[in-house]
């Protein structure tokens, strides 16, 4: 049980806070989701460190889900958390009226790390933000207006950015979305040569996360690039779940040398703690973005900025790029010497793992969130495995124990 009252928001126990939770979400959030809540007994989260998440009857769970990529460093970083402290002590949000001290530096933090000459950046706030300036981007900058993106693919769910993304299941209420946008298939370079005719920009995830953490072919993303070149035809890198060392590099593209030229990025950027987002491009691209032609009221404040270059110098400093190869590996390596019939494929790279079950993975979610393991199911029957850069072996170790003890049970199921 907690004892510390204010971690139970004022409610006399935990029960209560899950009543006033569910009434809450039933009457004003998400009539449906609070049904799911109260038929699974999901649940509230009330309390974040490291890698760890405690509920609100004191129970600990490991977090493998890692907020999609949100917590790259794990929960409530001392870091970061130092250095939101120190700007709330100033100020948080722009007046606009004025130059901005910590976006400058952000900024410059960002273009060191960045690939080739990407030295400009536009910030924002979400990745869907994100991707929608990068794709007016690319149709200012060529003056057309297709886009190719890739079936499977998910750049987010504001009109343009899904119009981009590949999920039929995500568009059709929706519809009619952006006209002149085409998809092909992920992973074969060749069929790109008839789409791109025409096109301002190819838009692609390194390793296609939502999708069901696909990792393209060998050699797949350099030939894509070069076909883009041979069309001049813009690349844009969406790097905002595999960005900042989530695979064991930089960026993801930085494992086939590729230069994007509009490299998208988030989620890690916000260090766990503040949702940041930004797009990059060299100098005489993002200069066609003239004044007033893109913003974002909230996007690059004070407070984000702060967070940002605290994140960044984090990542570098704890060589967390590095940590992901290695637990990457341990965590592939256990999960393939897992004894399951249920499990048809483990694929990922660095730390973005997809488990591919014979049948829907949500159970086998829910069974480890009873086991005190976070984890998500995504694209139906793939368990998606994205924990914080800062996870230790031991809790790789326990995670594996774990998995193999809900397996057992998912096993039985039919």
């Amino acid at each position: 049980m907690i004892e510390n009252r204010d971690d139970l928001y004022g409610a006399p126990t935990p029960g209560a806070l899950a009543d006033e939770v569910f009434e809450n979400y039933r009457r004003y959030v998400n009539p449906p989701l609070a049904r799911v809540m109260k038929l699974s007994g999901s649940p509230i989260e009330v309390r974040a460190e490291g890698s760890t998440i405690w509920d609100q009857n004191g129970k600990a769970y490991l977090d493998f889900a890692g907020g999609y990529g949100v917590f790259t460093l794990g929960h409530r970083h001392p870091r970061v958390l130092a250095a939101v402290r120190e700007q709330l002590d100033r100020f948080a949000l722009s007046g606009k009226t004025m130059f901005n001290v910590l976006l400058g530096r952000a900024s410059k933090r960002l273009a060191e790390l960045s690939p080739g000459d990407l030295e400009i950046s536009f910030w924002c706030n979400s990745g869907t933000e994100a991707v929608e300036g990068a794709l007016k981007l690319a149709r200012v900058a060529t003056g057309r207006k297709k886009i190719v993106a890739t079936h499977d693919a998910y750049h987010g769910k504001t009109i343009g950015a899904l119009s981009a993304s590949g999920r039929e299941a995500f568009q059709t209420p929706f519809r009619p979305l952006l006209a002149d946008v085409a998809h092909v298939a992920f992973g074969d370079a060749e069929v790109l040569d008839a789409a791109l005719v025409d096109a301002a920009a190819f838009i692609v995830e390194p390793v296609q996360g939502e999708g069901g953490v696909i990792v393209p072919p060998e050699g797949y993303l350099k030939r894509a690039w070069a076909i883009c070149k041979e069309h001049d035809v813009l690349f844009l890198g969406d790097e905002i779940q595999t960005g900042f060392g989530r695979t064991g590099a930089l960026m993801c593209l930085d494992h086939d040398g590729i230069k994007p030229d509009i490299l998208i990025v988030g989620k890690a950027l916000g260090g766990g703690l503040y949702p940041v987002s930004a797009i990059l491009a060299d100098r005489s691209l993002m200069s066609l973005f003239q004044p007033g032609d893109h913003g974002s009221t909230f996007g690059g404040n004070p407070l984000g900025s702060a967070v940002a270059i605290a994140a960044l110098d984090v990542l570098v400093e704890e060589r967390l790029s590095e940590r992901a190869r290695y637990a990457g590996a341990k965590l592939m390596q256990g999960l393939r010497a897992l004894q399951s019939p249920s499990i048809r494929d483990v694929r990922g790279r660095g730390l973005l793992v997809g488990v591919e079950l014979d049948r829907p993975a949500r159970q086998l979610a829910y069974a480890l969130l009873e086991r005190g393991i976070a984890a998500k199911d995504t694209h139906e029957r793939v368990l998606r495995i994205a924990p914080p850069l800062v996870i230790t072996d031991s809790e790789i170790d326990l995670f594996l124990e774990r998995l193999e003890d809900a397996l057992v049970a998912f096993d039985a199921t039919t």
